[in-house]
C-alpha cells in the first residue's frame, strides 16, 4: 500500500498519467471505476445463450470477468490504454475481392502485439510508481479474465459498436487495448455517446451473419472464431461462407463508416511480414511446417498451429477460382498425416469437381 493515500491530489495524477502513457506510445489513456454491473449482465445472457460456443473459458472464471476486485483483489481503478494497430499495407478490400490470395485480419500481420503492449503498460506502471511510491497493481494484455471492451467505453475511450468492438471518433476501431489494474482511488472518466445511430453495415456485411442482433456476436458464427479459437472442422454450411479468409476477419471493421478516416499505427513492429497482406493462398498452402513455425515466430498466426492453418487455407483454396494451380496444390495435401487438414482437402476439391479419393 502505498504511503499519503489521503493527501494526493488524484485527479493531478490522472492527468498526469494519460500525458505519460501517451508519452510511452499510446495513442489515448482513459480511467474506469470497478462496477460493472450492467456488463456483467450482458454477458451472463450471452453465455446462457451458448454464443461462446467452444470458448470455455469465457465461463469457467465465474465472476471475476466482471468483478475486478475479484480478479485483483484491492482493485479500485482501472487504467486503460489505447494504441493504434492499423498498418501501411495492400488494400485489405481488393485482397478481399481476389479469390486466389488470402485474407488475414490486419491486427495479425505484424508481431504479436501483447508483449509490446505489456511491457509498455509495466513502463507506465512503473512511472506511476516513481511518482507515488510502490502500490498494489497487475497488467493485463488479453492475459486474463478482462472485459476490456466494457472498461475502455466506461473510462471515456469509445463505446461499444453494433459489432461490439469499441468505435472512437478519432481512431475507428483499429487498435489494440491494455490494462492496470490498480489500488489507487484515481477518478473515472466519463463514458462517451454512442453515434452509430441507425447504421447496420457492420451487420450487413458480416459474411456469416454471425452478428445476430446489435451488440451481439454469436461467436459460432463468426470467421474469427471459426478460423482461430475453433479447434476441430470448421461446419461444412459456413465453409463456403468464408471466403478467402485465413486468420480472422475485418469485414464488419473494413465498412464502418467511422473507419474511413482511421489513424494508421505509429508502431513498426505492427508492419506487414512475409508479405501477407498480399500473399497467395497457394504459396501459404505450400510451407511446409518448419517453414510455418519459422516464418511466423513473433506473429499471433503461431499459436494456431501448421494443422489449423493448413484447414483454413483449404477452405479458401474451396472457395477460390477453379485453376490447375488450386487443384495440385489441395491435391499436393490430400494424403497429409492431419485427418482434420485430409476432410477439408477433399471438401475443397470436390468444389471444384474432383473426387478426393
Amino acid at each position: 500500500m502505498i504511503g499519503g493515500m489521503h493527501d494526493r491530489d488524484w485527479a493531478a495524477l490522472a492527468a498526469d498519467i494519460k500525458v505519460w502513457g501517451r508519452e510511452l506510445g499510446f495513442d489515448a489513456v482513459g480511467i474506469s471505476g470497478t462496477d460493472l454491473g450492467a456488463a456483467e449482465a450482458g454477458l451472463d445472457a450471452w453465455l446462457a445463450a451458448g454464443c461462446h460456443g467452444g470458448m470455455d473459458y469465457m465461463a469457467s472464471h465465474g465472476t471475476k470477468r466482471s468483478r475486478p476486485a475479484e480478479l485483483v483483489p484491492g482493485t479500485r481503478s482501472i487504467v486503460i490504454a489505447r494504441m493504434n494497430y492499423l498498418p501501411d499495407a495492400a488494400d485489405a478490400n481488393a485482397c478481399l475481392a481476389d479469390g486466389s490470395r488470402a485474407s488475414v485480419s490486419r491486427y495479425a500481420l505484424g508481431r504479436d502485439y501483447h508483449k509490446l503492449l505489456r511491457a509498455r503498460l509495466q513502463k507506465l506502471a512503473d512511472r506511476i510508481a516513481a511518482e507515488v511510491g510502490e502500490f498494489g497493481h497487475r497488467v493485463f494484455t488479453d492475459s486474463a479474465p478482462v472485459m476490456e471492451g466494457a472498461i475502455a467505453a466506461q473510462a471515456g475511450l469509445g463505446w461499444r459498436g453494433k459489432h461490439t468492438l469499441l468505435l472512437s471518433r478519432e481512431a475507428g476501431s483499429w487498435f489494440f487495448l491494455g490494462e492496470i489494474y490498480t489500488e489507487l482511488p484515481l477518478p473515472a472518466d466519463a463514458a462517451i455517446t454512442d453515434h452509430c445511430g441507425t447504421c447496420t453495415a457492420c451487420l450487413d456485411a458480416c459474411p456469416t451473419q454471425a452478428i445476430v442482433a446489435p451488440g451481439r456476436v454469436d461467436a459460432r458464427r463468426c470467421i474469427s472464431y471459426l478460423t482461430i479459437e475453433l479447434k476441430g472442422p470448421i461446419p461444412e454450411e459456413l465453409r463456403p461462407l468464408l471466403g478467402n479468409h485465413i486468420y480472422g476477419c475485418d469485414d464488419c471493421q473494413l465498412c464502418c463508416p467511422w473507419n474511413r478516416e482511421a489513424p494508421k499505427t505509429r508502431e513498426p513492429d505492427f508492419a506487414p511480414r512475409h508479405g501477407l497482406d498480399q500473399a497467395g493462398l497457394t504459396t501459404l498452402f505450400a510451407w511446409s511446417e518448419a517453414e510455418f513455425y519459422e516464418r511466423l515466430a513473433g506473429s499471433p498466426i503461431r499459436r494456431i498451429g501448421h494443422e489449423r492453418w493448413l484447414r483454413n487455407i483449404a477452405v479458401a483454396l474451396g472457395n477460390a477460382p477453379t485453376s490447375q494451380t488450386v487443384i495440385d496444390a489441395l491435391a499436393s495435401r490430400r494424403d497429409h498425416a492431419s485427418e482434420l487438414v485430409r476432410e477439408h482437402v477433399a471438401w475443397a476439391l470436390a468444389r471444384h469437381g474432383i473426387d478426393p479419393a
